[in-house]
């Protein structure tokens, strides 16, 4: 098969870095811009707005493992495949893209079983009250439900950016969104559905962004076709694309668990105001660092293209222009928040005790977020690359090794105990990105000689 895809081979990398950057950018706001105004739908329930609130609050968590169990696939299906397009190998790229749909597809009807009969039992752990599991329990079977839309959409949209048509990948956001702020409206108002009509208008968003996705790839359009012939999946083919995906995994789904410790740990020591501000920290957080790992995203398929086609000097100017990309983006966002907290606290509540409280707790738990551009760029470097080890090491050490023990180890050794929980995260990233610089740096050397031989 002749070398269709050889652009990301070929065209200058700062503007190939930029036109792939641009939309998996724009793809990961639209994704969070549509989840809140999901949220202010429903917080605007008349009567029971808060409590409903409230208990969708709690299904999020589970949300995030649905979501972590479709990058399980896809962040290690994505760029396997794109290494082998970089061999010219698209036979086995087309395999690897049927392997893993069809597994995919099984992942998903049995996170339907357990998410439909289970749900009540997993939202009461993640904090659901008697005021609220019911409205938590309607939201989470219906979306159950649409499972098998949100892994597609989320898992086959992967292998649209693997071969460098970010712009397609965008839309599949794009018409989701768009399609869910629509819906939200006339089935919770309209038809008087409360958080039933905001999951249902979820999944029926869902499914249309499935379809475009499957469409897409089944098309001529596509440089990967998802073909009949390579459904059956095949074990050798899946097990390496789950090593590789098992590091996103890890990121994603210990988020609920990382939560958890620290309100558990805040609530003691600081009460209900430093929860509060928790929620957010991360909140700005998780707004903020998408444009990072946007930029990462973008490169994945340059840096995996190219390590596969051996083209070593590109491979190169690609990680140093994202790694000088990624710590632009995090010293600059590092300076805004440290000079205006207040602003960012602003965003989400109107309550000054609440906004002079979080202000503070944002400069510490972001002192260190000027280095984190290294972390990000050299873990999505790690996993284009096919390096399951050592993508998998690096986010073991961040969560577990580190974060999870310092959120309890902090208040033992400094005084004020609210703000040493919040300084778990700074101490823990500097740290896990001294590490994963470290490790890197041993491993790309590694990856550079192997090109060459």
């Amino acid at each position: 098969m002749e070398n269709k895809n050889d652009f990301l081979g070929k065209e200058k990398i700062g503007k190939l870095l930029f036109k792939l950057a641009v939309p998996t950018i724009a793809a990961q706001i639209i994704n969070m811009l549509y989840n809140i105004v999901d949220r202010i739908y429903i917080g605007h329930i008349s009567q029971i707005g808060d409590l409903a609130l409230t208990g969708v609050g709690v299904c999020l968590p589970v949300i995030m493992i649905v979501s972590a169990f479709a990058a399980l696939v896809s962040s290690g299906g994505g760029p396997r495949a794109s290494i082998s397009m970089g061999k010219g190998d698209y036979s086995e790229a087309e395999k690897i893209l049927g392997s893993c749909f069809s597994f995919q597809i099984i992942v998903s009807l049995l996170l339907t079983v357990v998410l439909f009969f289970f749900s009540e039992k997993m939202l009461l752990y993640f904090g659901a009250s008697e005021n609220t599991i019911d409205y938590a329990v309607s939201y989470m079977k219906i979306y159950s439900l649409g499972t098998i839309f949100v892994q597609l959409t989320l898992g086959m949209n992967a292998f649209i950016t693997a071969q460098g048509a970010t712009k397609t990948s965008m839309l599949t956001v794009l018409i989701g969104a768009v399609l869910n702020i629509i819906l939200d409206p006339i089935f919770i108002y309209g038809f008087n559905m409360g958080v039933e009509g905001a999951a249902l208008a979820t999944i029926i968003s869902q499914a249309v962004s499935c379809l475009w996705v499957l469409l897409f790839l089944s098309g001529k359009k596509s440089i990967l076709v998802l073909k009949r012939k390579n459904l059956r999946p095949n074990i050798k083919t899946i097990v390496p694309c789950v090593a590789l995906g098992l590091a996103p995994f890890i990121m994603q789904s210990s988020e609920s668990v990382i939560s958890l410790c620290f309100n558990s740990s805040l609530l003691k020591f600081g009460g209900d105001i430093a929860v509060g501000a928790m929620t957010i920290l991360t909140s700005v957080m998780q707004f903020a660092m998408l444009p990072l790992q946007g930029l990462a995203q973008g490169a994945q398929p340059i840096l995996s293209y190219n390590y596969g086609a051996k083209k070593q000097l590109r491979l190169k100017k690609t990680f140093k222009l994202l790694i000088v990309s990624s710590l632009v983006y995090s010293i600059s966002l590092w300076a805004m928040i440290m000079l205006f907290p207040s602003f960012f606290a602003g965003i989400f509540t109107n309550k000054e005790e609440l906004i002079s409280f979080t202000a503070t707790a944002l400069r510490i738990y972001c002192a260190v977020l000027l280095i984190f551009g290294i972390q990000i760029a050299c873990q999505m470097t790690f996993i284009s690359l096919g390096n399951a080890k050592a993508s998998i090491t690096v986010a073991v050490v961040r969560k577990f090794v580190l974060l999870l023990p310092l959120i309890y180890i902090m208040p033992l050794l400094i005084e004020n105990k609210t703000f040493a929980v919040y300084s778990a995260e700074p101490v823990a990233d500097i740290v896990a990105v001294s590490f994963t610089a470290v490790l890197f740096s041993f491993q790309f050397k590694k990856a550079l000689k192997s090109i060459e031989s």
